[in-house]
């Protein structure tokens, strides 16, 4: 069919059930979308690319089928409905009659100034945002299909496949010197793709392989009513989106740390893993992330190579050799810190936790999270716990502190830095935390967090939509049972008056200074 004809034909508004006054057209190598105000509407191109068949009419309504219900999960407010085009190339209509010569997806128009890649561009990303988007995406993760078994999807083999494409595909494209880089990182991967199979196969078999949105990045990413949402779900492979829920959240951290949020994409794991607990898949994310950089380096050096082509030039690309940088920096160990706070309850500590885990890019651990994670309910229910029941027992606390340095011990073997937000009164808590950092060759480093009892009674009774139940019983047990550190525990503590202006900026200073080469 000659689709531009067709494309030409729906130019026209009368081509339209409903009142358009005029419509542009957005193009790309693999469809067309109309824009008429309201409604727009998505058609396949009839193309063949291997990796995507839209050559055949059944092919294109399949995958416009596919397109809406995969969206809906998450968009249905944009994926209206598959609807059909008929009439002649040249006098076509949607959803008139006649024969069906074509199908469109419809989606609901909005303003492309509001996707999240164009506020990111323009300096007005805000953490609000962030956090809506980890909260809908763990959601996402924790709803959706999870592979079967025999599926090849998800498989150890498979993701090291991927991982070296990369490579088959970049090298031919660069000069000698650029392949070097290259080699570098394809021998990191080879190394860490073997001693990571047995985890790659464990978590598949373990159900965190999933039916993933596949590209999810900030351009796929819009706010509506200051709501974000997230469309343009990759249909057209399912290779691209049945993979570990860990290495879609690495794609979106990847494109935060390459757009100048590195801060941003720790709020974001960190909001995610207050949700799922999924801190035993952390081990998986440098390889997910050095992968997620490699993609991204790909698809802009074949961009740049195709446009080189049709000008008859040849050019670096810097947009691939960030990603590549960025790829290395991420295969790369670096210094491990292991910071604790230390205060009663109402101190501040979670506040001062968040932002240090977010400015030093520390995996957090939240022990009021993990103390309801244990007992079976959400970080925002209520447990009912008084002091001497369940929650805030003598038992229940020494099983959360065991908990909370099993996964400690496991992040800084993996190559995190792990931000520990608990109370930690007592000596033996400490020291063995602390035998943990020296066990790893990590820096320990204490955050001794402190206010006035009016302050911490005032902000335990105002406590609303947070993790901790803490009370003032709570607190009370804790100001007659709690023991000072030690002269060499404050040798290694930070003190944080939560009471004094900027505070989190002169704790962020110090920590700058303990940790500095």
């Amino acid at each position: 069919m000659p689709s531009h004809t067709l494309i030409n034909a729906l130019l026209n508004p009368t081509a339209y059930p409903h009142p358009v006054t005029a419509v542009s057209v957005l193009e790309t190598h693999i469809s067309w979308v109309l824009l008429t105000g309201e409604y727009a509407y998505k058609i396949k191109k009839p193309v063949n690319f291997g990796f995507l068949d839209f050559s055949t009419l059944a092919q294109r309504r399949f995958f416009c089928t596919e397109e809406v219900r995969l969206n809906q999960r998450l968009a249905a407010n944009l994926y209206l409905e598959v609807v059909p085009i008929t009439g002649t190339p040249a006098h076509a209509a949607i959803n008139g009659v006649g024969e069906v010569i074509e199908y469109a997806v419809k989606m609901r128009q909005f303003p492309a100034h509001c996707t999240l890649s164009e506020r990111a561009e323009r300096q007005l990303l805000s953490a609000d945002e962030i956090t809506q988007i980890a909260d809908l995406i763990a959601h996402f993760h924790q709803q959706i299909d999870q592979t079967d078994a025999a599926s090849h999807y998800g498989d150890s083999a498979d993701i090291q496949h991927w991982f070296a494409e990369n490579f088959t595909a970049m090298n031919p494209l660069l000069p000698h010197a650029a392949q070097q880089q290259l080699h570098r990182l394809q021998v990191w991967g080879e190394s860490a793709g073997q001693a990571l199979a047995a985890v790659m196969q464990a978590r598949k078999n373990q159900g965190f392989v999933r039916e993933c949105h596949g590209d999810l990045h900030l351009s796929n990413m819009t706010l509506i009513d200051a709501k974000v949402t997230l469309f343009d779900c990759i249909e057209f492979n399912p290779k691209l989106r049945w993979v570990d829920v860990l290495s879609e959240v690495a794609f979106l951290f990847v494109d935060l740390v390459h757009s100048g949020y590195e801060g941003f994409a720790y709020r974001l794991l960190n909001r995610y893993m207050q949700h799922t607990g999924d801190y035993g898949g952390l081990v998986l994310l440098p390889y997910y992330l050095v992968y997620r950089a490699l993609v991204c380096a790909k698809i802009a050096l074949l961009r740049h190579a195709q446009q080189d082509a049709l000008l008859g030039r040849d050019t670096s690309c810097p947009t691939y050799q960030s990603f590549v940088d960025l790829a290395e920096r991420f295969s790369l160990a670096k210094p491990r810190v292991l910071l604790i706070t230390h205060g009663y309850s109402g101190s501040g500590k979670s506040t001062v936790a968040h932002f240090v885990a977010e400015n030093t890019g520390a995996v957090l651990l939240r022990s009021d999270v993990e103390r309801k994670r244990l007992l079976g309910i959400a970080n925002n229910a209520s447990s009912g716990s008084g002091l001497a029941q369940d929650a805030y027992s003598e038992t229940a606390n020494s099983t959360l502190y065991g908990y909370l340095a099993t996964h400690t011990l496991a992040l800084l073997a993996a190559g995190f830095s792990v931000m520990v937000d608990a109370a930690f009164l007592k000596p033996e808590q400490r020291l063995q935390f602390k035998k943990i950092a020296d066990d790893c060759g990590a820096t320990l480093l204490i955050i001794a967090v402190q206010a006035t009892l009016p302050t911490l009674q005032q902000r335990l009774q105002q406590r609303l939509n947070d993790a901790s139940e803490a009370t003032l019983e709570v607190l009370q047990h804790q100001l007659q049972t709690a023991q000072a550190l030690s002269l060499e525990e404050q040798q290694m503590a930070i003190k944080v008056d939560t009471e004094t202006e900027n505070y989190l900026e002169t704790t962020l200073l110090a920590i700058s200074e303990y940790t500095r080469p």
